[in-house]
């Protein structure tokens, strides 16, 4: 919900991971602008109208994300799909500490700090994006999944695309080698160059 620089990255990131995303946008101009984009579903109205909202097909998402620099609008938004869909993931932008909004949602972020990075972030599940960057490489947190491609193989069986390497098991104190197992269900640590970040996740989480 929300299409502003934020929720158009973010937006953005998602589809580039191949989830299926619909945004909810009031403004005539951004809807346009997510229409030649032909990254996300758009429903054009108010999304603090239950009416509008659930156009969205609240029953079978799995997240909702309120993405407007509005405090308000977004906890509106994120308590009209928790009450259609208890099971639903919330996320919440914050213009601060969003500390005092933890029995409401699921998880909040502050645009300001961390960018739309943080965001898509907040919103995935299994797939994390570190803060700590070099240049155009994105370090990344994945879970193995259990059907992912890589899962119950060590690192010398793999073959990760040119430009990623797994740097190691989270919370360990060693370096990745070619031994390293990839465990399903574990936290690993992956450098990735953007061109093939899509195809490290795939392979992470199947």
């Amino acid at each position: 919900m929300g299409s502003g620089r934020t929720g158009l990255r973010t937006a953005r990131i998602l589809a580039e991971h191949d989830h299926d995303v619909v945004v909810v946008e009031r403004r005539d101009d951004r809807v346009q602008l997510l229409e030649n984009e032909y990254i996300a579903t758009v429903i054009h109205g108010d999304a603090t109208r239950p009416s509008v909202l659930r156009q969205a097909d609240l029953e079978s998402a799995d997240v909702i994300a309120g993405l407007t620099d509005t405090e308000g609008t977004n906890l509106a938004a994120c308590t009209i799909a928790r009450e259609t869909n208890p099971s639903i993931r919330t996320v919440m932008r914050t213009t601060h500490d969003g500390s005092e909004y933890g029995e409401f949602v699921d998880a909040t972020f502050t645009p300001e700090e961390s960018g739309a990075g943080a965001a898509a972030s907040a919103i995935e599940t299994g797939v994390r994006t570190l803060k700590a960057t070099v240049g155009d490489v994105r370090i990344l947190e994945i879970t193995a999944g259990s059907a992912a491609p890589v899962a119950g193989r060590t690192l010398s069986e793999v073959s990760l695309p040119r430009g990623s390497l797994v740097i190691s098991e989270n919370d360990s104190d060693s370096i990745a080698g070619p031994d390293t197992e990839l465990v399903a269900g574990r936290q690993y640590i992956l450098a990735t160059e953007p061109a093939v970040a899509d195809e490290v996740v795939n392979l992470f989480r199947g």
